[in-house]
């Protein structure tokens, strides 16, 4: 038998004339976690959807076990024993966490269109067990975390018996210690003899996890090494086919700016608690904390996504009330979501649709004509701009990876215009080159004097961006710090410092 359980050669596809892999390979050991690694734009979901189903190749060969397959969609790949997590979370929000695993497969009582709940739910049990998540079998999809979400897709992976199991960015929602609790279940699948293909941008987990790496640019192989024999500097230079430099950026003291935005005493449920912050012209301000801490639920109040329960909201000294999203944006606010593919984009329609909806009014003739000349041209150079890579700007969203579709979003909000700009995870899942382009985009930004917030559970990227750090946990504030006082070690301890510690008045201002 062979001691490979996957080998791809000469695989070629192309999508829309444009080559996305170009003659490429792949080889998966038994008892092996493998990294697959490259820039946005690189191919590696592509491939990896290849090998489950998802996609047909154009040419090449696929080998599993050692012999020849040709796998024609997602269940033939199951049913051989090949599952996939995809980076973009696939679960229906209206059914329970054990329907979306079991959907399909569902145990039936005598009667044959009668589904046996009891039974799917105590097989998720098992299976949340399994990887140690602490949540009912019967909780709605749509009432979980991105995180908890992740999780579900993780264990509905785990509950096919398969041999090869792909994770394409596993952990981009995931806190510290729901990483550890995932890596031992790859420990543990490695050590049955199973063969795990790991995508991901984090190189600290890959260094961790993976025993191989295969290294992708422009839809082309470029090399294979074990993880041990290469170095961080030779993976991104092989990555990128440049130098990237990730050094710390000097800070201005903003402390005399004036203030753009002012949040006084917000508040809402358990998750935001009494929250008040500055926000001051031409500022990056950075918020840090752990899953759950609240950050990303007291932005969607400012935004107007949720209504807040309590509190008032300034901008440029005036009282404004926010009532919704379009009341966030007509005063000049713009927020990209941790979830670009619920709340940033529409899928389903173009580059160009989806860069202009939030200006449609700019590109507005007599009597509401759309004028098309000016969308495609301001399209095309944000387009441009951005790096976006696209065979053309009348390209499906959905056809395009997630970092690109995350440039998207971006461009969205910049031909808007906005002078406060909401960065929820603006670089998640995506690769240190394209983090590059991005963080010179939003420094280019401060320095035109837009006014940006930052939120991020990558704390070399909140050091390396932030004018100021403003730290939460448990739905509250427990520090703002000055970017040269500002520490992982410092901000790791305000981030678990609890919550009644600051009704006490251990918080730094």
């Amino acid at each position: 038998m062979s001691r490979f359980l996957v080998q791809m050669e000469g695989i070629e596809k192309k999508f829309s004339g444009v080559h996305a892999l170009n003659n490429c390979r792949f080889e998966l050991l038994a008892g092996e976690v493998h990294a697959l690694i490259g820039e946005n734009g690189a191919g590696k979901s592509t491939l990896m959807k290849i090998l489950s189903g998802v996609y047909l190749k154009d040419s090449g060969s696929v080998k599993l076990r050692g012999n020849n397959i040709e796998l024609q969609n997602a269940k033939q790949a199951l049913d051989s024993g090949i599952s996939i997590i995809h980076q973009e979370l696939n679960l229906m929000k209206h059914l329970s966490a054990a329907q979306n695993i079991f959907i399909g497969r569902e145990q039936k009582k005598s009667l044959p269109f009668l589904v046996d709940e009891k039974e799917i739910n105590r097989k998720t049990k098992e299976l949340f067990d399994l990887i140690n998540l602490d949540l009912d079998s019967r909780s709605l999809v749509s009432s979980l975390t991105v995180a908890q979400q992740q999780m579900v897709e993780i264990a509905k992976a785990l509950s096919f018996n398969m041999d090869v199991l792909i994770m394409d960015e596993p952990t981009s929602a995931l806190s510290d210690s729901e990483i550890e609790k995932l890596f031992n279940v790859i420990r543990g699948l490695r050590e049955q003899g199973k063969g795990i293909v790991y995508i991901s941008h984090r190189m600290e987990e890959l260094r961790q996890i993976c025993d191989r790496v295969t290294i992708m640019r422009d839809g082309s192989y470029i090399t294979t090494s074990l993880m041990k024999e290469i170095t961080t500097e030779q993976i991104i230079a092989q990555m990128v086919g440049r130098e990237i430099f990730e050094t710390r950026h000097a800070r201005e003291d903003t402390s005399q700016r004036e203030n753009i935005l002012e949040v006084r005493n917000l508040s809402r449920g358990r998750m935001v608690k009494d929250v008040s912050f500055d926000l001051r012209r031409g500022e990056i301000l950075g918020f840090a904390g752990l899953m759950g801490a609240g950050r990303t639920e007291t932005m969607r109040l400012i935004f107007g996504a949720d209504p807040m329960e309590a509190g008032e909201i300034f901008i440029k000294g005036k009282k404004i009330a926010i009532r919704n999203t379009k009341d966030a944006v007509e005063n000049g606010i713009g927020y990209l979501s941790e979830d670009r593919k619920r709340f940033g984009l529409a899928l389903n329609m173009t580059v160009k649709e989806n860069t202009v909806m939030a200006a449609i009014g700019k590109f507005l003739k007599i009597f509401g004509v759309l004028d098309e000349k000016k969308q495609r041209s301001v399209a095309v150079q944000y387009a441009e701009r951005l790096k976006t890579k696209t065979p053309s700007i009348e390209q499906q969203v959905k056809n395009l990876s997630g970092g690109n579709q995350q440039k998207v979003v971006i461009g969205k909000w910049l031909v808007r215009d906005c002078d406060i700009l909401i960065f929820d995870e603006p670089t998640r899942g995506i690769d240190v080159g394209a983090k590059s382009e991005i963080y010179k985009l939003l420094n280019e930004l401060a320095e035109r004097g837009k006014s940006i917030i930052m939120v991020s559970s990558e704390l070399p990227e909140i050091l390396r961006m932030s004018h100021r750090v403003v730290v939460m946990c448990e739905g509250r504030i427990t520090a703002t710090l000055d970017a040269e006082e500002s520490t992982q070690e410092k901000i790791m301890h305000y981030a678990t410092l609890r919550a009644d510690a600051t009704l006490r008045g251990d918080k730094t201002a």
